[in-house]
């Protein structure tokens, strides 16, 4: 059960005392409080664990300082999209807005290799508007031969860069809790220039450690991708795992199953599970479609297969795009079979707009379509 109090209420409030003193007479309860600082106010919510099924719903509602009581029915208590729980959804990192009806372009190196192809690559996303961007500095590989990234040695320039091109937001893997430290390390080192959205790749999606401290942080933002050869449950699993912590500013990526079911593709495309996040959690949900489409291969209408699933992911309500672009993707020291072309980027950005128009048009007639229908069975 989730108490969502009123915009006011604060943990030093009257009323939040009461609720309390009120929940503590209530046996076999545990009481879990979160609250979502904003610029202008901040929202609490008191999550309720344990056998909630006696307690009274409408006695809870009538309590000073309660907007209203949701009963939990889904296993995603915090990320989950509850019984009746229309709740708005996303968060703000460093001036942007991630949630479930937005839209954000991630693209970018997806190995830190030199300062000359960073800036390239920032000062060409600056050209085009564009505030984010995606930099690999460390590197999980199969192969423990293969570059594995230049880790912390490239940080400051990296984020001094960013700053300089007006780069707002970095997605950059982690793969241990020491990376942690040097992100923080570096970003003050810089002037803390830009802002870091921490990710999960794939292989560590079930390293619940792991999990556990990147939500107990709260500096920074978490995408978490998808584990390539496991259930949707169990990645959603995964993301609860980071919010239960008391980190909820997740975003859920898709980047294709690892299966050959795919061929040719590198992986098989899961992006139909968008509208499936979206419905099950709160979660702003992120697509990658370089990992899972894995080449420049174009169909006889001259459009990227990586175009093409892009746009099929963001027709169905995608909200963010992770997708790997370099200066000079023959000198790329990791994927750059797959990086698409700096001259490719407007193109690529207006075909994004494409697809997004025409999702938001078939919102609007979803609407009038459900508006019609109330009239007639109001008529």
């Amino acid at each position: 059960m989730i108490i969502v109090l009123k915009s006011h209420v604060t943990k030093s409030s009257p009323a939040f005392q009461e609720l309390m003193a009120f929940l503590d007479q209530k046996p076999g309860i545990s009481v879990r409080v979160h609250e979502e600082v904003g610029a202008l106010m901040t929202l609490t919510e008191v999550y309720l664990i344990g056998d909630t099924s006696a307690l009274d719903k409408a006695e809870i509602e009538t309590l000073p300082g309660v907007e209203r009581v949701v009963r939990i029915e889904e296993e995603y208590r915090v990320l989950g999209r509850h019984h009746d729980d229309q709740r708005p959804t996303g968060f703000e990192y460093n001036g942007v807005r991630f949630a479930q009806d937005t839209l954000n372009v991630f693209a970018g190196l997806c190995a830190v290799d030199n300062p000359k192809h960073v800036e390239e690559m920032m000062k060409a996303l600056a050209a085009n508007g564009q505030v984010c961007t995606r930099m690999g500095a460390y590197k999980p590989r199969t192969n423990p031969y293969s570059f594995q990234g230049h880790g912390a040695s490239c940080l400051p320039w990296v984020f001094e860069l960013a700053g300089k091109h007006g780069i707002r937001v970095i997605a950059m893997e982690i793969t241990h809790d020491s990376h942690l430290d040097e992100i923080r390390d570096a970003l003050r080192i810089s002037g803390s220039p830009t802002g870091v959205m921490l990710q999960i790749g794939t292989r560590n999606t079930q390293n619940f450690e792991l999990l556990k401290i990147v939500g107990r942080q709260h500096e920074f933002p978490v995408l978490l991708k998808r584990g390539f050869g496991i259930t949707l449950e169990e990645s959603l699993n995964a993301a609860e795992y980071i919010a239960s912590e008391g980190n909820r500013n997740v975003i859920f990526g898709l980047r294709g199953m690892k299966t050959n079911m795919g061929d040719p593709h590198r992986n098989f495309v899961d992006f139909a599970h968008v509208p499936v996040v979206k419905r099950l959690t709160r979660m702003p949900v992120c697509i990658d479609p370089s990992h899972s489409v894995g080449s420049r291969d174009r169909g006889p209408d001259g459009i990227l297969d990586i175009q093409h699933v892009t746009a099929q992911a963001v027709v169905a309500g995608a909200n963010m795009v992770l997708v790997d672009f370099h200066p000079a993707p023959q000198k790329a020291l990791v994927d750059g079979p797959q990086a698409l072309l700096l001259s490719e980027l407007p193109y690529f950005l207006e075909d994004v707009q494409i697809a997004r128009e025409a999702y938001l048009q078939r919102v609007a007639a979803a609407a009038r379509f459900a508006l019609e229908g109330r009239a007639k069975a109001a008529s």
